[in-house]
This record gives structure tokens, C-alpha cells and sequence, in this order.
């Protein structure tokens, strides 16, 4: 894998399209072809993941999701995407 890109999911339905489109379109200006969009879920009360997981399958085959059990913070949603 050349490229791990992390990001949590916390009320962020509203962002996903625009943010994926805006990586895709990134990653295309980079020339890289070897990566994964790691999306870990930190208890989001909204339906961020259901969006996400639609969008996954979708379009964006290259997304990888994490659930945690309940919302554990931005910083420990960070550390268990980047383990």
C-alpha cells in the first residue's frame, strides 16, 4: 500500500460526498494508484455509516471501514485507524 489516508465518522454525513470527491481528486493529481480511504466510526449518532457503507459500494471500492463500539473521542478514532 503506498498511500493510507484516515479519517473518522462523527456526524459527517453531510460531508462525505463533497470529501470523497475532493480525495479522489487529490489522489488522481498525485499519480497514485496503490491506496485505501480508512474511515473509522466513532459511535456516530447520525447515519454517516450507512451513507458511507452505500458509497462504498457504489463507487468507492477503495474505502475500508472501522466500527467501534460506542464514541470514544477524535484521538482514539484516529489511533485505531492508523493501528
Amino acid at each position: 500500500m503506498k498511500l493510507s489516508i484516515v479519517s473518522t465518522l462523527y456526524q459527517s454525513k453531510i460531508f462525505l460526498d463533497k470529501f470523497l470527491i475532493e480525495i479522489e481528486k487529490a489522489i488522481q493529481l498525485i499519480q497514485i494508484d496503490d491506496y485505501e480511504l480508512i474511515f473509522v466510526n466513532d459511535g456516530s449518532p447520525d447515519n454517516s455509516l450507512q451513507h458511507l457503507i452505500t458509497l462504498k459500494k457504489e463507487k468507492y471500492s477503495k474505502i475500508k471501514i472501522i466500527v467501534l463500539s460506542r464514541n470514544f473521542g477524535h484521538h482514539y478514532a484516529m489511533q485505531a485507524g492508523l493501528i
